[in-house]
């Protein structure tokens, strides 16, 4: 096994180096792994995604330490013993920095005011994710949130060692598992001392702004997200060109927007009320057009079909031409006002010839959870329910909807 010299360990802001391919090996996958004599791409590990960057001229596009080596994943072949000169992705690297210093400066300020314990930790593109083994309120978090940003302006260094096994057995750190040997620890003088195998800024102050987006409960817990730094700036920018956007189609200042909403889904209500109400008039009006019949009822659209022999071939109706009915609500409501008027079944179907259509179909008199498969396997269609009511989709066209209920008993 070749060792490699960790220099994220001497330096986490050292972005460019030089070092030596040690050697390359082919995957079955079509990537290449190298092993160089020095490094400062950080593996995956800690909750913290592989840094990326070039080797060479070669893209990085993974990093993973395995029994103890570190391999590069690079797409294509360095060869042995040459002398490489290798850049990181500054700007990636500075932003995972900035996050997890902060989330060691979040878990910490929990940790000591709460004894709660940060037992999950994932780290997105975007914002990262804390899962603490206790509940916490919105209000504590936001007092949390307010600590750690005093912190970050003192600018509090943040320190890391490896303690030799005899003073490691009497310190008093957080860590997720059970550590007795090469265990590093970084701490943030008077908030925190965790151990820790990823890359920190040296000073609180370099973490930027620390911000909680959410917090839900979690296994009996609560997850938190939390953003800092530069990505806590994109976070906020683009939701203030989303309060921006939603203020200038609402006519309202941006102060002003959660009224404005608050007023527009009032007005809302209102009109679905009223909707509701109108549909009900409408339905009941068109059923009381309808004569008994000791046959079946069939409504397109809400208009009524004449399923006699002697109506000729009915025209598909014009999906629009039913105005405000075309809610399933209107096709249920129209359904059970018209079961009373016939023999068999009443159905009503709402939809177009192109795009299918929607049915609702009710009987007093026919068991329509048995019937179901023969009706479906009629139109095209699929759907169920209740021995008084069935409710699906069809593709069958309108002549063949009413060819059906015309001959169906």
């Amino acid at each position: 096994m070749m060792k490699t010299e960790k220099l994220y360990y001497s330096d986490s802001h050292l972005t460019a180096f030089s070092a030596r391919v040690l050697r390359c090996d082919s995957l079955e996958d079509g990537r290449f792994a190298v092993v160089l004599d020095r490094t400062a791409f950080f593996p995956e590990g800690g909750g913290q995604l592989a840094d990326t960057g070039t080797i060479g001229e070669v893209r990085v596009l993974d990093v993973h330490e395995k029994k103890g080596e570190i391999l590069h994943y690079l797409a294509s072949a360095l060869p042995e013993q040459a002398e490489v000169h290798c850049v990181l992705d500054r700007e990636q690297r500075l932003r995972r920095m900035q996050n997890h210093s902060g989330e060691h400066v979040f878990s910490g300020l929990v940790h000591s005011t709460y004894g709660y314990d940060n037992v999950g930790f994932h780290m997105g593109e975007t914002c990262m994710t804390i899962d603490f083994s206790g509940e916490l309120t919105w209000e504590q978090v936001l007092s949390i949130e307010h600590r750690a940003n005093k912190i970050v302006r003192e600018n509090r260094p943040i320190r890391t060692s490896f303690p030799p096994p005899e003073e490691l057995a009497s310190l008093d750190y957080r860590s997720k598992l059970e550590l007795t040997e090469n265990v590093r620890i970084v701490e943030i003088e008077g908030v925190d001392r965790c151990a820790c195998c990823a890359p920190h800024v040296s000073f609180t102050g370099e973490i930027g702004i620390i911000k909680a987006l959410s917090c839900e409960r979690h296994r009996g817990g609560v997850r938190i997200e939390v953003v800092c730094g530069m990505d806590a700036l994109e976070n906020f920018n683009a939701r203030q060109q989303s309060v921006t956007e939603i203020s200038n189609l609402l006519s309202a200042k941006r102060g002003e927007v959660s009224a404005a909403v608050e007023h527009l889904l009032a007005e809302r209500d209102e009109l679905k009320f009223a909707l509701t109400a109108a549909e009900r008039r409408l339905t009941a009006a068109l059923a009381d057009a309808v004569p008994e019949t000791d046959g079946n009822l069939l409504f397109l659209n809400f208009a009524a079909v004449p399923l006699n022999s002697s109506a000729g071939t009915q025209r598909a109706a014009d999906p629009n031409s039913a105005g405000i009915l075309k809610s399933d609500v209107a096709q249920r409501e129209l359904v059970n006002l018209l079961v009373p008027k016939c023999s068999c079944m009443a159905a009503v179907f709402a939809g177009s010839d192109e795009t299918g259509y929607r049915y609702v179909i009710g009987s007093a008199n026919t068991d329509l959870r048995a019937k179901a498969k023969e009706i479906n396997a009629a139109l095209s269609g699929r759907g169920g329910g209740r021995p008084e009511m069935i409710m699906g989709s069809c593709t069958a066209p309108a002549s063949v909807i009413r060819e059906f209920f015309r001959s169906a008993v």
